[in-house]
């Protein structure tokens, strides 16, 4: 029997982890799960697998979090140290979904006890690439990506050597607003940039994915899981999101992974590795599909994946202004202060106010992180 912590337990990822667990209840002992505020979903699901300790990041939540396991022998805390400290009773998989910068110091301290890392969570590679796998590699942690784009490339690297790898290709669905006018996505509302047309995912998650901005950001996660350069690593807009990603080799071979649009998929092949698992996800019936199509991403309409390339290339820490900037201006959109299209032009022009030194530390990480929001926020409210 194996021991599992998830870190965002009654966020999407959490949902469906603890979906697959459920049924495979024999094979894993819940230690530890976490919540930001939803103290009667993570006390419900905290009774359901017995866990050792239950915690809710929003200290407010506590009290109710306390009430509802009243009784159990379960645990309850609450505050950023608590989440830092569940994440640090060294379970053997630690799933890490807390959104955004938030999940950055629990994902360090699950590294710091060298188990395996389920990691979903973007900032800590976004904002913190060179900081943590520095500490995945002085704690000998093993880090496996459960974003599907991730995940795919994972498993068409596996035994085969990065030094023949030609291309990395990550596909992106476009999100709901690939074939709209720039007129059209000026005026688009939050209602419509949710909507995703084939995944069912948060509010910002769905934004990033209709600016393009998820797919920035992988592009950036992509650098640091798999360093075969830059000038390696591309994104192809597939509307059907079957084929997850692509790897070419230098002999011309293409490795592709294609699935169903279900997390299950890429979260039951890091839970299971180096085996596989049983998902409840209907088989990928192709001549159903009928058709894979491809095309080329447009970076005029949608420049994120521009502006995340060129974080990139200056490395340090301008992912992490990058991905502040971008928080800051989707929750603005999504509360109607700024236009769809402003989200990009804001990001842009917080990366031209602001280049702080490289970090060196976890704390300078947050630090960048703190003033880049600061100077967002200013950006939102002159807008």
């Amino acid at each position: 029997m194996r021991s599992l912590t998830v870190l965002g337990a009654t966020g999407s990822i959490g949902a469906s982890t603890l979906d697959l667990i459920r049924r495979n209840r024999d094979e894993w002992r819940v230690v530890a799960l976490t919540a930001h505020s939803n103290a009667a979903d993570l006390a419900g699901l905290a009774r359901e697998f017995g866990v050792e300790i239950a915690v809710v990041a929003d200290e407010a939540h506590l009290p109710a979090l306390r009430d509802a396991l009243a009784g159990s022998g379960i645990e309850a805390a609450g505050g950023p140290a608590a989440l830092i400290e569940a994440a640090a009773r060294g379970a053997d998989v630690t799933v890490a979904a807390i959104v955004g910068c938030a999940g950055l110091a629990p994902t360090m301290a699950a590294i710091e006890q060298g188990g395996i890392i389920a990691l979903a969570n973007k900032e800590a590679l976004v904002s913190a690439g060179e900081v943590m796998m520095a500490a995945v590699e002085r704690y000998g942690a093993t880090l496996l990506p459960i974003d599907s784009e991730h995940n795919a490339i994972f498993q068409c690297l596996t035994g085969n050597e990065r030094a023949h790898v030609r291309w990395i290709t990550l596909t992106a669905s476009g999100g709901p607003f690939r074939d709209w006018s720039w007129e059209r996505l000026s005026a688009a509302t939050p209602a419509e940039a949710i909507r995703h047309p084939n995944w069912d995912m948060g509010a910002k998650i769905s934004v990033d994915s209709a600016t393009m901005f998820n797919k920035g950001l992988e592009l950036i996660e992509a650098h640091y899981l798999f360093p075969v350069g830059l000038d390696r690593l591309r994104i192809i807009v597939h509307p059907q999101s079957v084929v997850h990603s692509m790897v070419e080799y230098r002999d011309g071979s293409t490795l592709a992974q294609l699935g169903p649009s279900d997390m299950r998929v890429p979260i039951a092949s890091a839970l299971a590795w180096p085996a596989r698992m049983d998902t409840p996800c209907a088989p990928l019936d192709l001549a159903e599909i009928g058709e894979l199509t491809f095309r080329k991403p447009d970076e005029v309409r949608f420049p994120a994946t521009r502006l995340a390339r060129e974080a990139a290339q200056a490395g340090g820490a301008i992912p992490a202004v990058l991905n502040a900037a971008n928080e800051i201006a989707v929750a603005a959109f999504l509360g109607g202060q700024i236009s769809f299209t402003r989200i990009s032009a804001q990001v842009e022009d917080v990366l031209g106010s602001y280049a702080p030194p490289p970090p060196g530390s976890l704390s300078d990480v947050l630090d960048v992180d703190m003033e880049a929001r600061a100077r967002a926020r200013v950006l939102v409210t002159s807008t």
